[in-house]
């Protein structure tokens, strides 16, 4: 692989965020993409591993389903073996050197292009796929998988251009510089089922470091996936920098967190598995210390005080909780409300829930879609159960779950007594919300109750037109959420705007969407010139008295 010397300080085009169409009835964004979900539908295909720029068929399929409609095939993808996982894990191994000397503006010009191929003729096709493969409405699959990542391409470029700028400085004769290496090895990207964009970031954000990659998606985003890649190979992306690898992750992972030249983790999923990432990495044997980044699980709230504008407070509530069926790391699920607020919250609350239509995310009048698979629905119908018969709760809205024709799981509302109990601690990953009436006087304890609460520190957010009461909340859930929302809900972060990470059992907190992501994937190395060197070792103080 050679390259053209381009003796110049490159200015990047100007980076913005990603305009989202409205898709709103008459627009041409709205016939078109209808017109793309009818030809997907119609149409089903093979997914293939991609190895070292190889298309790869293995024979051993897989289907990829709608969840809205499971009985429908939208296509079979290949499923790699053990050597299929080994080949992807050689060819990243052996892509290395020839990504890593390319100059980095050639590697940011890959996913720039990328960017650009995405938000304009495979607009249509991304957001189809997902709304297909991962049953989303048509503006989630928008924010997603169009505006979310073309911005991360974009932004990335311009993150990494500011890392390589940090430059020490230097004492006469002498120059000072720092090489911002790529890791040495190879890097791991698990990806998950809810965000598109999070699986195109994470096999691409170490990859724009001169990283190379075995990147494994989920089992049920797998169909976003193969169109990602697309896209990624024909923005140029040079053979073996990123593998695509499905088959099953606990394969994929053995002979991956086993190898001595494995260099990083990227991940995105749930707390557990990460967890037995850590523990295994712990217990391997590699060249050098593997980077382990993750953003795993979140139990996030929404607290409001008193003084709270109610309709703000609910339309948070219903947006924060039920956008795509409770599906994001970020999703509200506890909620506390001040008792005198509790009857007008409660009353347009169910009011507001009882409106929400659900089906196939090709009617657009649908506000949710089904949930994932079966083992997400069975989950879910028993978190709901349990809201029925433990008599800690009280179910006031919803409970319903189908799953004849799709997953369908509806939005449900559950009242607790007790801010301990499971639904109030444990993420449930869907359209469940539980919530607790505090005191007015109890606003403190209130605060300190919910950083207790739980195990994780994702996000979380505060209503108040009381500025005291917004201080309050944002210096005692300091650690308890690592995206803070005040009047706002807890979802939806945006590129360049706020980096997206928590703490505590939700991850790392290396915020994607930043330089403090990229600068994981990096390894700097500082190098010092002398231009004089001394030819003598002896000091002046030590002449004679």
């Amino acid at each position: 692989m050679t390259h053209d010397p381009l003796d110049a300080v490159c200015r990047l085009p100007e980076v913005q965020n990603e305009p989202v169409k409205s898709y709103a009835p008459g627009s041409p964004e709205r016939a078109a993409i209808k017109k793309r979900l009818e030809e997907m539908s119609r149409t089903k295909i093979e997914l293939p591993l991609v190895i070292g720029g190889k298309e790869v068929r293995t024979g051993r399929l897989q289907p990829s389903v709608m969840p809205h409609r499971h009985g429908h095939v939208l296509a079979d993808a290949h499923m790699a073996g053990a050597k299929d996982i080994e080949a992807a894990v050689a060819a990243a191994l052996e892509a290395r050197a020839g990504w890593s000397a390319m100059p980095w503006q050639e590697r940011a010009g890959v996913f720039l292009r990328a960017a650009e191929l995405l938000s304009r003729p495979y607009r249509d096709t991304l957001n189809a796929a997902t709304m297909l493969g991962q049953s989303k409405t048509v503006h989630q699959a928008e924010i997603d998988a169009a505006a979310e990542l073309a911005d991360f391409w974009r932004f990335n470029a311009v993150f990494l251009a500011e890392i390589y700028a940090h430059q020490p400085i230097s004492a006469p004769g002498t120059w000072n510089r720092v090489d911002y290496r790529p890791l040495d090895g190879f890097v791991y990207s698990v990806t998950p089922f809810n965000f598109t964009s999070i699986a195109g970031n994470l096999p691409t954000a170490p990859a724009l470091c001169g990283n190379t990659v075995l990147w494994k998606p989920a089992s049920t985003a797998k169909y976003s996936a193969h169109f990602i890649m697309e896209i990624l190979r024909k923005a140029g992306l040079p053979d073996g920098v990123i593998n695509l690898v499905t088959g099953k992750a606990s394969e994929v992972s053995d002979i991956a967190l086993a190898h001595p030249l494995l260099a990083g983790v990227h991940f995105t999923g749930s707390t557990e598995v990460f967890n037995a990432i850590v523990r295994r990495v712990g217990e391997g044997h590699y060249r050098s210390y593997p980077r382990l980044v993750g953003e795993t699980g979140g139990k996030n709230f929404i607290l409001a005080h008193a003084s709270a504008d109610v309709d703000a407070f609910v339309t948070a509530i219903i947006r924060g909780g039920f956008e795509y069926q409770g599906q994001k790391c970020s999703a509200a699920s506890r909620i506390y409300v001040p008792r005198s607020l509790w009857r007008q919250v409660r009353d347009k609350l169910i009011a507001g829930m009882e409106s929400i239509a659900m089906g196939d995310v090709s009617d657009f009048r649908n506000f949710m879609g089904a949930v994932i698979d079966e083992a997400s629905w069975t989950k879910l119908k028993a978190a709901q159960d349990e809201a029925r018969s433990n008599p800690a709760y009280k179910l006031l809205c919803g409970g319903s779950a189908d799953s004849k024709e799709g997953w369908f799981v509806g939005p449900t509302l559950v009242e607790t007594t007790d801010p301990g109990a499971r639904l109030m601690k444990e993420e449930l990953f869907g359209p469940l919300v539980t919530l607790f009436v505090y005191d007015d006087g109890a606003y403190s304890d209130t605060i300190g109750l919910i950083d207790r609460g739980s195990e994780y520190g994702l996000t979380g957010a505060v209503f108040a037109t009381d500025t005291g009461a917004v201080a309050a909340a944002r210096a005692g859930l300091r650690h308890a959420a690592g995206n803070f929302y005040i009047n706002d809900k807890p979802t939806g972060a945006v590129v360049g705007q706020q980096p997206f990470g928590g703490g505590r059992a939700s991850g790392t907190n290396d915020k994607a969407g930043s330089m403090w992501n990229l600068m994981r994937w990096i390894s700097p190395r500082t190098i010092k010139e002398s231009f004089m060197p001394p030819k003598d070792y002896r000091y002046p103080f030590m002449g004679a008295p």
